[in-house]
């Protein structure tokens, strides 16, 4: 009896014993599971929020390559439109100022031209003869007598055998005779073509002769039938006039400069050459001699008031 009571005491403290050891089990595994869905749940969130940036990161990266090639492309349409722009822009000066130098020649021509009228006006209020200011036109397209083409005719009362004379560097010079007229314009002989007869002289020594043309204007004229004996009163350079003999060219008006004396063996007189005082392939203005202006005498103005 007494062994039996001592198994069953012995049998309840071990009951005890395995349950209090199956509550401790438990209650650890409730702690870790526990543990571990906290751990897992933590876990997982890192995860998702690791995913959710990777994915961020991606979308803005490809969010930042499509902005930049948008840029990139609006850049480039800007940038060829500003280019076409300034292209245009450009153009558009450049006519500018090609206008712009076009008024500028054209302004610095006309003043030249301003201030070679006021020359020739300056020089026809000095002129003692009538006369009828022209313009060269032209040369003669017949070319018989090297003739110049002037824009003055029978209508500005232009005549054949009128003296025709210019302004030039300064110098009053002969340039030709009047030999043919049309109604609106003339042909002028110049005196370097071979028809041309002038009677002239020495402005210093008054020794005369005949000044006639070679055709040419670069040539120079030739002063004929000047006596030996003024071999030793000329000089090259010296200036030759119209003598006024033969009554077609006045007295007084420069031809050219002697530039070489020449004295043929068997020949009587000189041969002068001279060099032409105006320049005829600058000429552009001419003066036709019509008429002396009578000088008025005291009583004769005297006479003319009362």
């Amino acid at each position: 009896m007494q062994r039996r009571s001592i198994g069953m005491h012995s049998r309840k403290n071990g009951g005890r014993k395995t349950g209090a050891q199956i509550n401790s089990s438990v209650l650890v595994f409730v702690i870790l599971l526990i543990a571990s869905s906290v751990l897992l749940l933590l876990s997982t969130m890192d995860f998702i929020f690791g995913v959710k940036n990777i994915g961020l990161s991606i979308f803005s990266g490809i969010r930042g390559g499509i902005y930049e090639v948008n840029s990139f492309i609006s850049r480039s349409i800007s940038s060829i439109s500003e280019l076409a722009t300034l292209r245009q822009e450009h153009a558009n000066l450049l006519m500018q100022l090609d206008r712009y130098e076009e008024l500028e020649r054209s302004n610095a021509e006309i003043f030249q031209e301003n201030t070679r009228l006021k020359e020739q006006l300056d020089f026809a209020k000095t002129l003692r003869y009538r006369n009828i200011p022209a313009q060269i036109s032209g040369k003669d397209p017949d070319n018989l007598f090297s003739a110049i083409v002037i824009n003055k005719g029978s209508y500005s009362r232009v005549s054949n055998n009128m003296a025709v004379v210019a302004w030039q560097n300064g110098t009053q010079a002969l340039v030709g005779k009047v030999i043919q007229t049309g109604t609106l314009e003339s042909l002028v002989m110049p005196v370097f073509d071979v028809n041309s007869q002038v009677s002239a002289r020495f402005s210093v020594s008054g020794f005369e002769g005949i000044v006639a043309g070679q055709g040419n204007s670069e040539s120079p004229l030739l002063m004929r039938f000047v006596p030996k004996r003024a071999r030793d009163e000329i000089n090259i350079g010296d200036i030759i006039i119209t003598s006024g003999m033969g009554g077609i060219f006045p007295k007084g008006i420069n031809i050219g400069r002697v530039s070489g004396i020449n004295m043929p063996e068997y020949e009587t007189t000189l041969e002068i050459e001279l060099i032409p005082m105006i320049d005829f392939s600058r000429l552009e203005y001419v003066f036709i001699m019509e008429a002396e202006i009578p000088e008025v005498s005291f009583p004769e103005m005297i006479l003319s008031q009362d």
